[in-house]
């Protein structure tokens, strides 16, 4: 049985032609079935959400024996003096200084707490993920205005063998609706309309190339 390439060896040139014209506009059909992602996308009332892994650095008021910095850990929570565990994980700093305030108000006179995060991982929900033919595929930290082009300096940039224009966000906070994005555009021809904003919890798909 004949290849569809044997075919179109065989064929006369204008059957051959058209016929790789229609096996090229699928390809490139199948790169584009999604939408353009909007180019805007950040949400003005954001807040960032502590996650494990991150570094909160605790100030307590006047007492400065209650003040210190701790890592959140694995299970989401962190441990302080006079408090041995409490829930940070899916808090903000703010909420997460009110927790504290209350737990040494049994002990402390009235505690005033300032919390700063400053070392930054966020909640899994939260991350942006990059999967595919990037150089180095990884997990990174939301941050507010964050755009697509911003991801792609983070993990180095596209590999040789990338589709670019072919690569798709996948939206957790849409329900999982996807949208394309033309990395190639965007990196290898420095063209800045296709840079687009990210959301919490976005995962990019960079396809191989089909040639």
């Amino acid at each position: 049985m004949k290849s569809f390439f044997d075919t179109i060896k065989t064929a006369p040139r204008w059957v051959a032609l058209c016929a790789l014209v229609g096996l090229l506009t699928a390809c490139a059909g199948f790169s584009t079935a999604y939408p353009p992602a909007p180019v805007a996308a950040a949400t003005p009332d954001y807040n960032y959400i502590v996650g494990p892994g991150d570094t909160l650095n605790i100030i307590v008021w006047r007492n400065p024996e209650l003040s210190l910095s701790v890592p959140v850990r694995p299970d989401g929570k962190v441990s302080t003096p006079l408090v041995d565990e409490l829930v940070a994980q899916g808090k903000t700093s703010v909420e997460i200084a009110r927790d504290v305030e209350k737990a040494l108000s049994k002990v402390v006179r009235d505690p005033v707490v300032t919390i700063i995060v400053t070392q930054f991982v966020g909640p899994y929900s939260e991350q942006i993920r990059v999967i595919g033919e990037a150089a180095k595929p990884q997990a990174l930290p939301y941050k507010q205005k964050m755009t697509v082009l911003d991801v792609m300096i983070a993990v180095g940039g596209l590999t040789d063998f990338a589709d670019g224009n072919g690569a798709s966000i996948t939206r957790a906070s849409e329900g999982d609706k996807r949208y394309s994005v033309r990395l190639k555009d965007l990196i290898k021809r420095g063209d800045i309309s296709a840079n687009v904003e990210m959301k919490p919890g976005d995962i990019l798909i960079i396809p191989q190339g089909w040639f």
